[in-house]
């Protein structure tokens, strides 16, 4: 696998897990109840996760 995939594939991986653990707290509260934060948090995952799609679409 080239290193340009993989970079993408890793940047993906954590900005999902990033939007996974911040909808968890936006649901239960564990961090804190910031929602504001919360939202720019899954926001700014969704972005780089959309951003990712585009890429590995390109890279094909």
């Amino acid at each position: 696998m080239e290193l340009n995939k993989l970079l993408t594939w890793i940047a993906m991986s954590v900005a999902g897990l990033v939007c996974l653990v911040f909808i968890l707290d936006l649901a239960v509260g564990v961090l804190g109840r910031n929602v504001a934060l919360d939202v720019l948090f899954i926001l700014g995952g969704a972005l780089v996760l959309w951003q990712g799609i585009e890429t590995v679409r390109e890279l094909r």
